[in-house]
């Protein structure tokens, strides 16, 4: 259902509903917010692009702001004190998330350690995340992997190179990131480039994103919860299943080799000899869901941040020169990728990523959070069970914040000791506190590596020989905000 549908929908339920509506108050002041029409609520005051849309109403209700969404009472935060007064001061009251309906799809909720609230499962399945993915050590042992695949990308686009044939920049970097994670869980690829034998993994993976992304009816009026009213549960339940009936089979196989063979150590191995240690505590379904949310959440916000980065890079040549000149000092002519130790050498391409994380922040709302209990924010009251909106976008286009805010300007962050990893509330497009998003560090390498060995290798030129200029920057809204456009050039050697 697009924008305009879901309007004129939500408007015929106002018009033949009004007279019903009741608006309840707390003794405490909500935060102030546009006035609701009954039964909607504010859900017309979002638009097609809710990011921008609650960033203008902020600028008059201010960075604390009250919402009706249907029936869900929605605080939105658009500063960084205001973020840290929630995420830092109050983070245990704020700790559990507002679970959409298509995030219980297949009980996913049940095991993720996205949508769990804070307990016994989320910690195990945190330290999991920690101990045995994400630690400084494990991601030190797997670098020569990580290589091998950027090394990959590079010769494909090499070959596009001589052929002179168009790179979509959102598509190979996607692909890149998968097999990267699935090496690092399964040792072995799940799909390649330009072959559409194995696009099926990419596919679905894109189809959850997109389906979660989605505006949902039923999250606004769960009385219309039965009815999937825009078939969005059904398509979910599709694509999970997908991914998930080829991760059994990858279990299935490994089950089956692993006592004739004991050369793999990758994450499946771990996660089964857990399995086999303690089934109550770690079950197979436990496995299947984890690696369900690794890949939904690992590929698609990452390979969508390189696409912006590359794309403002394009759009910005004399950017563009300085990143290279910078990579072209530090590595010289004998390697043709940036090895993961030499990132700190490196502080204009790490102040181009904090630059394209502040301007185009991958989930511009973050994962939603909500309240456990009823919290005093100031002098207003923020309810149990609300659910709460961080505006990264908003925070990262403030003009009380940053100077020019809408222009590309890395420059800035050499000025200043500002980072994305949790201290810093001006930047936080990874979250912070408790439900800090536990890949940062893996994120922050790849996302280096893949866009510094693209920029030193070749130079670009965009489709249809259109200028930097007018390259078309517009987002598209969804839980991952995206080019409108795909970013697709040639590239050449440079």
């Amino acid at each position: 259902m697009d924008y305009l549908t879901l309007s004129l929908a939500l408007s015929f339920i106002s018009i033949i509903a009004c007279a019903i509506f009741i608006s309840g108050r707390l003794d405490s002041p909500l935060p102030p917010g546009p006035f609701p029409f009954p039964i909607i609520g504010n859900l017309l005051h979002l638009g097609d692009k809710p990011h921008v849309s609650l960033a203008t109403l902020a600028k008059r209700y201010g960075p604390l702001m009250s919402l009706k969404l249907g029936s869900k009472t929605t605080i939105v935060v658009s500063s960084p004190d205001i973020a840290k007064e929630f995420f830092q001061k109050h983070d245990h009251s704020f700790s559990s998330r507002s679970i959409p309906e298509t995030g219980r799809v297949l009980d996913h909720d049940k095991y993720s350690i996205v949508f769990l609230p804070v307990g016994d499962q989320w910690r195990r399945l945190r330290r999991i995340s920690k101990e045995y993915l994400f630690s400084l050590q494990r991601l030190d042992a797997t670098e020569t992997l990580r290589q091998k695949k950027v090394k990959e990308l590079l010769d494909h686009v090499s070959h596009c190179c001589t052929s002179e044939k168009v790179v979509n920049i959102g598509g190979v970097a996607f692909t890149t990131l998968l097999n990267m994670l699935s090496n690092f869980m399964f040792s072995m690829d799940l799909t390649q480039y330009d072959s559409l034998s194995s696009q099926e993994f990419k596919d679905d993976v894109w189809g959850i994103m997109e389906v979660i992304g989605k505006p949902n009816i039923s999250d606004f009026f769960p009385i219309l919860k039965p009815f999937d009213p825009q078939g969005l549960i059904r398509d979910g339940t599709v694509y999970a299943n997908k991914i998930l009936n080829i991760l059994d089979t990858i279990i299935d196989h490994r089950l089956q080799t692993r006592s004739t063979s004991s050369t793999n150590n990758d994450v499946l191995e771990v996660l089964l000899n857990l399995n086999q240690n303690n089934e109550s505590e770690w079950s197979r379904t436990d496995i299947r869901h984890f690696f369900l949310d690794l890949f939904i959440a690992a590929t698609d916000t990452t390979s969508s941040t390189l696409e912006w980065a590359m794309t403002e890079l394009i759009h910005n040549p004399d950017k563009l020169k300085i990143a290279r000149s910078e990579v072209i000092k530090h590595i010289g002519n004998n390697k043709n990728l940036v090895e993961e130790s030499v990132i700190t050498q490196l502080p204009y391409l790490h102040a181009v990523i904090k630059e394209t994380l502040r301007l185009h922040p991958p989930a511009p709302f973050l994962i939603p959070h909500q309240a456990i209990q009823d919290v005093k924010i100031q002098s207003f009251t923020v309810p149990k069970n609300a659910q709460i909106l961080c505006n990264v976008w908003a925070m990262g286009r403030d003009e009380k914040v940053w100077s020019y805010p809408e222009s590309f300007m890395p420059e800035r962050f050499l000025e200043v000791n500002l980072d994305y990893k949790g201290q810093n509330f001006e930047l936080i497009p990874f979250g912070v506190g408790r439900r800090m998003c536990p890949g940062l560090n893996i994120a922050h390498r790849m996302l280096h590596v893949i866009l510094g060995s693209l920029i030193y290798n070749f130079d670009w030129r965009l489709e249809g020989n259109m200028r930097p200029q007018d390259m078309d920057m517009r987002e598209k809204f969804g839980l991952i905000l995206q080019k409108r456009v795909p970013l697709k050039v040639i590239p050449l050697k440079v």
